[in-house]
């Protein structure tokens, strides 16, 4: 990258601080009947915190994971969310191409509107796995506002290329929710939520078929290999009964996260394959 492009991939990673900070927030205030405004307060004193307090990363770091006033431990929540909410924000951008800031400056307003889109997907499905990590639940509304986004992205496609098969996405999204779906019927939700499979929808119609396959792929196995080993800690240590996979872990954040490994790093069917493979078949 040249020096421009450097300067761009800071500036997109503050904003991205800044929105993890706000997505904290949602987090925490989601469901809760409180609102998104306002000045936040410490959960554990009630007192309302100073702009200093607020400040992403640093302020974490400065106070060393504690509140200034009472000194009770804050959860590592806050710094993870803006770390991650950050990252993200700039690898899309860079996978997207667009560290590089045009002179044209209707160009450079559309390219703008363009990473905000995508920006504010990858804002939703941060705070869809965090909440089902804290929760073990997803939101319809956020992820119905997922879906939705993502049909947007596909017709979006369709008017700028009109050869773009944009049937292929609409089923290969349905497909995929119906497996999800399927998993969560026969198993009574013992093995996942019927949210998974809403969430399967959007990412199906978001991604191509082949990184489709590859997410799904990603998503079971590192899911599997996790709540086994969950399951099988629990087991040594007493805990034999009511234990399953999605009583232990949810698995909307395998899926997000295996939805942000195949985008970011567009890594398809075809790549992942031989890794799956047995033997010379």
């Amino acid at each position: 990258m040249d020096g421009m492009e450097y300067v761009s991939a800071l500036i997109v990673f503050i904003l991205g601080l800044v929105v993890g900070s706000f997505l904290n927030v949602v987090i925490l205030r989601y469901n809760t009947g409180r609102g998104f405004g306002g000045r936040s307060k410490c959960l554990s004193c009630v007192r309302t915190l100073s702009w200093y307090e607020l400040l992403p990363l640093v302020s974490f770091l400065a106070l060393r994971g504690r509140c200034r006033g009472c000194k009770a431990k804050l959860s590592v929540q806050y710094f993870a969310v803006e770390l991650l909410t950050a990252v993200v924000f700039t690898l899309t951008v860079a996978r997207l191409g667009y560290l590089s800031t045009p002179l044209d400056p209707a160009l450079l307003l559309l390219l703008g509107v363009i990473a905000a889109f995508y920006c504010a997907v990858m804002a939703i499905l941060i705070v869809i796995a965090v909440y089902d990590l804290r929760h073990f639940i997803i939101p319809d509304g956020l992820v119905y506002t997922f879906c939705l986004l993502a049909l947007i992205r596909v017709g979006l496609s369709f008017l700028l290329d009109v050869n773009y098969p944009w049937y292929v996405d609409i089923v290969s999204g349905a497909l995929l929710a119906l497996f999800f779906a399927s998993l969560w019927y026969f198993s009574r939700g013992e093995w996942m939520g019927f949210g998974d499979a809403k969430l399967a929808l959007g990412i199906g119609w978001f991604l191509p078929f082949s990184q489709n396959v590859s997410a799904v792929l990603i998503a079971i196995w590192s899911g599997a290999a996790i709540g086994l080993l969950v399951i099988l800690v629990n087991y040594l240590r007493g805990r034999r009964r009511g234990f399953t996979i999605q009583s232990q872990i949810p698995f909307a954040p395998f899926l997000i996260a295996a939805f942000f490994l195949t985008f970011l790093f567009e890594i398809t069917f075809g790549s992942i394959l031989p890794y799956f493979s047995i033997g010379p078949f």
